[in-house]
């Protein structure tokens, strides 16, 4: 009967002590690691606050019929049906987005190369001309470059003033259907800044050896850069390629400012951003427009996945 007696009352000692060993564990290591996850709390904050909670709201919003003035109404796939069949701008704003993406991002990575290049040449001063091309990459983006992208290329701009001394006639360029997305491009092209400083980074860790070795067996400098730059140069290629194509599908600014936010004429400067833009804050479409945003994140993720399946090869990292 005492055996009895005294046998829960060890199986509770033996929890208690296995609690205070979890417990004291549990100190040792909120002890150790307490720093880390303060330093790590603005981010988890902005992570959690900013970015996946609004995701998720959004990814919800977006089977729903909301106005933004009444509670939201569940209707599906609604959303995504009509955006499939029963939308012209979808298919106007994808074609223009492609094009633009098509056109700019190659022009920008080659320009930015060739630059890099330039500058590997060992120039004096080079941390200055780093910053000087560096700079639209920093402006690029703004709205004051934007407006100045639009008085350029107006009809009396000063492109057309320069084309007028051989005597040209140019035409209002933003104004243009066939021309304007090009002004969009250009001006993508114009912000090769971050790109070539990645690039140039690149080249100088490219052995210098190779290129001597290769000078002496009588390699020209075209066949050194087929043969020696762009394969040891690939890993940096596939990175700018990404990033850029990214931010290709994101780009909005320049589009509404020249465009005044309607993205023409005739659609022709409609980008996917700023459809988007149009359907959440000009008609009020807050659902259809979640939708839009969750087929823009699925495009960019396909195109990405794309890239990195891809990339085994043509990118060549230590082999």
């Amino acid at each position: 009967m005492s055996n009895a007696m005294r046998t829960p009352a060890g199986a509770i000692n033996v929890e208690r002590y296995q609690g205070a060993v979890a417990e004291g564990r549990f100190r040792r290591l909120w002890n150790a690691n307490a720093p880390g996850y303060l330093f790590l709390l603005p981010w988890l904050i902005g992570f959690f606050g900013l970015t996946l909670g609004p995701a998720l709201i959004s990814l919800y919003l977006s089977f729903t019929d909301f106005d933004m003035l009444q509670s939201p109404r569940w209707v599906g796939m609604a959303n995504y049906v009509r955006i499939a069949t029963a939308d012209p701008k979808f298919s106007a704003a994808m074609h223009v987005t492609l094009t633009y993406v098509v056109f700019s991002v190659p022009f920008k990575l080659t320009f930015a190369l060739l630059v890099a290049m330039a500058l590997n040449r060992g120039l004096r001063g080079l941390s200055i001309y780093r910053a000087v091309f560096y700079l639209p990459s920093l402006l690029g983006g703004s709205v004051a470059i934007a407006v100045l992208w639009r008085q350029l290329f107006s009809s009396d701009g000063l492109v057309n003033a320069a084309l007028s001394h051989f005597g040209i006639e140019g035409p209002s360029w933003i104004s243009h259907p066939n021309y304007s997305i090009y002004t969009l491009v250009a001006l993508s092209v114009w912000q090769f800044g971050s790109p070539m400083i990645i690039f140039l980074a690149g080249l100088r860790q490219i052995p210098q050896d190779m290129y001597e070795a290769a000078s002496l067996d009588g390699a020209s400098k075209f066949r050194q850069f087929y043969k020696i730059t762009l394969p040891l140069l690939t890993p940096v290629i596939f990175f700018n390629a990404v990033v850029q194509t990214i931010d290709a599908f994101k780009a909005f600014t320049p589009a509404f400012i020249i465009s005044g936010g309607t993205g023409g004429p005739i659609n022709s400067t409609l980008f996917y951003t700023l459809y988007l833009y149009q359907e959440a804050f000009g008609n009020f479409r807050m659902g259809y427009a979640s939708a839009l945003a969750w087929i823009l994140v699925v495009i960019i993720a396909i195109f990405t996945a794309f890239s990195f399946l891809t990339s085994r090869y043509w990118v060549h990292y230590d082999d």
